[in-house]
């Protein structure tokens, strides 16, 4: 079959698709104003009411099914779109890429993320200084004071090279321990 065709019937389905769904709802209809015409009559029938009065009973019922019917897509369709919004956000706050063209808000209007190809979002962290940048996973510097007491040059050479040993050992330990 050429892909002409097959477009062709792709299309015929979702078309009768369509219709099929509307039938169906016209049905719906059809039932509810069935429903409203035979409880009306009903009542006026027991109750000994006017026909005026179950006529405009009749109206009313039918002005309900009516409004009903019209906010019936409107309420699919806003229910759509909230589940869509709650469902389809993905938080950033540790940051991410963004593979794929994505719009989102901005002050001015809309942005666009990923048109060109994968972006990277990096949260902001205001620094000691009052700058705003992007964090690091970097330890924090870790200052260390040794204070030497010697006699003369000879003991300080020798407490020199004491403590040289002393901080290599340190370093390597937390080194090991991260």
């Amino acid at each position: 079959m050429a892909d002409d065709t097959k477009a062709l019937f792709a299309e015929l389905r979702d078309e009768m698709s369509d219709t099929e769904v509307e039938m169906q709802r016209l049905e719906g209809l059809a039932d509810g104003f069935g429903r409203a015409l035979s409880n009306g009559l009903g009542k006026a029938i027991t109750d000994g009411r006017s026909f005026r009065s179950v006529l405009g009973d009749i109206a009313q019922s039918f002005a309900d099914i009516a409004l009903k019917a019209a906010l019936s897509p409107v309420e699919t369709l806003a229910a759509g779109l909230i589940e869509s919004l709650f469902t389809s956000v993905q938080p950033f706050a540790k940051g991410g890429v963004i593979a794929t063209p994505s719009y989102f808000p901005l002050s001015g209007g809309l942005g666009l993320a990923g048109e060109a190809g994968p972006e990277a979002i990096l949260p902001l962290t205001r620094g000691s200084d009052g700058r705003l940048g992007v964090a690091s996973n970097a330890a924090q510097p870790i200052s260390i004071a040794l204070n030497v007491t010697a006699n003369d040059a000879r003991s300080f050479v020798g407490a020199e090279a004491e403590m040289s040993a002393m901080l290599l050992r340190a370093v390597r330990r937390g080194t090991r321990a991260s």
